[in-house]
């Protein structure tokens, strides 16, 4: 049982809350109430889940050795211990095995979009989060290809504007990681990686500025053009809240490093995110 545990968690649970942009697609083409897609779609989540955790498998695996002088990854299962590397590659190569059987039999296009996302985070892990730049656009990549995958699975055709809103907000959130990662080595607080070496305060905040003015002009163009128009253009201020609400977690609380802990546990974001949720459905299905 412990090394279950210990394989689960090594596949990282908390990250998967990323996936949940997988449901765009059910949501945004008025098919939510569809049982058959709705449980297509959990399936898609699922499989993405799978799909995330397997690479982070891999990391553990090939960082083992280094992570066993770190004072917190020291900790990981296969770092620890806690699960052998040979446990861990065999059950790796069940569940990439399964993983990727079931996608192909429940969709060819969902199959290869899934595959193309297996390997371009492969590719972040080992190659482009040590290219500048680069790095923080195939972050937003991964979740775009997320949504597509949503969206090719149930066969849906969804607005170009959201996969555009998908991209600018995912690099919102990778900007500000890397952001709050250089504040906590300016504090002492963290060990410089070679990735930061490449950044400063002055470009980001720059890069920062353009995205979440564009984040918010991307949103507001969809609101215009999405049916029931006059009504999804009172969904603005809840994106607008979101985003400012974030900036001021992280630079007043330094939480910018881990994004998905924030959302898990900041309470009036997490309200923002359900009224903003419960609008869109109300406006799309009951209006």
């Amino acid at each position: 049982m412990n090394v279950v545990i210990g394989l689960l968690k090594t596949m990282r649970p908390k990250q998967w809350t990323k996936n949940l942009i997988l449901f765009a697609g059910v949501l945004f083409s008025n098919n939510l109430f569809n049982l058959h897609l709705l449980k297509v779609s959990l399936i898609g989540f699922i499989l993405f889940c799978i799909f995330s955790g397997n690479v982070y498998m891999i990391n553990d695996l090939v960082d083992r050795e280094k992570d066993k002088l770190h004072p917190k990854k020291c900790h990981r299962p296969i770092a620890s211990g806690k699960v052998n590397t040979l446990q861990a590659v065999i059950f790796l190569c069940i569940s990439i095995i399964f993983s990727f059987f079931i996608a192909y039999k429940l969709n060819y296009l969902f199959f290869m979009v899934g595959l193309f996302y297996f390997i371009l985070v492969t590719l972040y892990s080992f190659v482009l989060k040590h290219r500048v730049i680069l790095d923080v656009m195939t972050i937003s990549i991964g979740f775009v290809l997320r949504a597509v995958a949503g969206v090719v699975l149930i066969a849906v055709r969804i607005s170009p504007w959201l996969l555009l809103c998908t991209f600018l907000l995912s690099l919102f959130l990778a900007l500000h990681k890397r952001k709050s990662e250089m504040d906590l080595i300016a504090n002492g607080n963290k060990k410089s990686r070679r990735i930061l070496e490449e950044y400063t305060p002055e470009l980001l905040n720059d890069m920062l500025h353009i995205v979440t003015s564009s984040t918010v002009m991307a949103y507001s163009l969809y609101t215009f053009s999405a049916s029931s128009s006059m009504y999804m253009m009172g969904t603005i201020p809840f994106v607008v809240y979101g985003i400012f609400r974030y900036q001021y977690i992280v630079h007043k609380k330094g939480m910018g490093e881990n994004p998905e802990l924030v959302l898990l546990s900041d309470v009036p974001l997490i309200v923002d995110i359900l009224l903003w949720s419960i609008s869109c459905i109300f406006i799309l299905y009951f209006i």
